[in-house]
Order: structure tokens, then sequence, then C-alpha cells
């Protein structure tokens, strides 16, 4: 995979994306194929900074009013819903047999990945994801956290160092980093997962809030960003996944325009706020 996170060397963004997540945030996994889809189309005229959220700080003190929920245990059907709406892959059991007490520490982990690249910060965070969604491991445990990178170390020696990542984790740098983005998050009035601030020059910025499916997401982007251009298509499934190192079947849907995505939205959004 290139610079997924940032636009090509020598070639400046025509448009900057703050992504405001959570690696336990259901509908942000929801958007993965449409943000995927995005940064390909666009790739070298988009550029993506992750911002964690801290969603979870512990569950003595987290408290969603949209779902009602206040206990690891109802987390497990609105990743259901989550899953019908967006079509993504989940797999809520771990809210039954291992439930994650926080999602301080993983967003921790991306920020400490983070310091070693935006590209290293990108594809720690879809370890976590993959990892938490399709795994169901606990991802609020250092240990877990630790395997994650090394494996990734392994897969991408070129692009993730494990030595530094543990270095990092347990350092001043990671915690400063999620901290500032916390801070911000709160200062910007992010209150909802996933967010989205669309900024270019000499325009104001603006804000997306909540899953979208993809035509949605790209009138907005495109209303806000009309010097875009057009949308760079992948030749093939195959080198549509090997440009990502791996997809989910419907990562593939989206980017070659899944016909059930639009049928979704317009049949469950009324029932759902579309945000995590």
């Amino acid at each position: 995979m290139a610079d997924c996170a940032a636009a090509s060397p020598g070639q400046t963004p025509v448009l900057e994306i703050s992504y405001f997540t959570d690696p336990l945030c259901c509908w942000s996994w929801g958007l993965e194929p449409q943000l995927r889809r995005l940064r390909y189309g666009f790739r070298g005229k988009v550029a993506l900074r992750l911002r964690m959220g801290g969603m979870i700080g512990g569950w003595d003190r987290f408290c969603d009013p949209v779902h009602d929920i206040h206990r690891p245990i109802q987390m497990g059907p609105l990743w259901i819903h989550a899953s019908a709406v967006t079509g993504m892959p989940l797999e809520p059991v771990i809210w039954v047999k291992d439930p994650p007490a926080s999602s301080w520490p993983a967003c921790l982990a991306v920020k400490a990945a983070g310091l070693q690249s935006p590209a290293a910060g990108d594809l720690y965070l879809r370890q976590v994801r993959q990892a938490l969604m399709l795994e169901a491991r606990n991802v609020a445990r250092d240990e877990v956290l630790v395997e994650l990178a090394c494996g990734l170390a392994k897969a991408r020696p070129d692009q993730f160092d494990h030595a530094r990542f543990v270095k990092e984790f347990a350092g001043r740098d990671a915690k400063a980093a999620l901290q500032d983005d916390v801070r911000e998050g709160r200062f910007r009035g992010v209150g909802r997962f996933p967010c989205l601030c669309l900024s270019r020059p000499h325009a104001n910025p603006v804000w997306i809030v909540g899953w979208l499916p993809w035509q949605a997401l790209l009138e907005q982007v495109r209303a806000y960003a009309p010097e875009l251009g057009s949308e760079r298509m992948p030749p093939s499934r195959q080198a549509y996944s090997s440009y990502w190192g791996g997809v989910v079947e419907r990562e593939v849907e989206v980017a070659f325009g899944g016909s059930h995505e639009e049928a979704l939205f317009n049949a469950q959004i009324a029932s759902s706020s579309g945000s995590g």
C-alpha cells in the first residue's frame, strides 16, 4: 500500500480531512469502505489526519444517551444494528465474553504507532479494528495491542517498527498526542463518531458527522471541494485488495459500486443515528 494517510510526495492535497474516530466505534468501522474508496479514488488529492476520540474512558462514567447504553452488554445489539445498516461484518460476542474496559489503551496505541509515520498509525488502527470487530479480541489489553504491533511489523517491516512502538507506547509523546486529540475534539464539540472535518485553502471548514453511504458522502465532499476532479477507479478486485493489503467483501462492493448500499441506507437510516 502506498502512503495512504497523506498526499503523495511532491503533491499538495486539494482536501484535508481531520478524522475524529475511535478504535471501538462500530460506525467508524462501517465507514471504512467509503473512506477507502475516497482515499484510493482521489489519491494525492486528499490528506487524512487521524484524531482519536477516547470514546470510552471507563464504564463507570460512560453514557450514550442517543442509544441508551450504559453497560458493555448493551453494545452487542448496537453492533448488530450497525452491521445491518453498513454491511460491514461485526462480531458482537466480544461484549458478552470479554468486553473492553476502555477505548483509551487502543487510542494510545494508535497514537504511539502514528509517531513513526501517518501511514504507520493508519495501518495499526486497521489492525486494531480488525482484531476487535472481526476476531472479538479485547483491544483494551496492553498485551493484545503489543501482539498486534508485532504481527504488523512482521507483515510490514518497511513501514512499522515493533521495538519503536513498544517504546512509544510507554512514553510521554504518545500520551501527549492523545490528550491533544481529545482536547481538540472537545473544543470542536465532537460528540459522535465518526466525524470528518473537511478543510481546504481559502474556505471555511465543514463537518460530516456520522455514518453515510458512499454516494451521500461523495456528494458532500464534491460540493465542498469540486476541484478534486475525476475519481480513479481500481482496475480489478485483486488490485484494490493488494493496494490496501487486504479488504473485506463489503469494501470491494463499495469500491465497485455495490447496489444494495443505498437501499440499506434508505430502509434503515430513519431508525439509526449513524454514530457510535
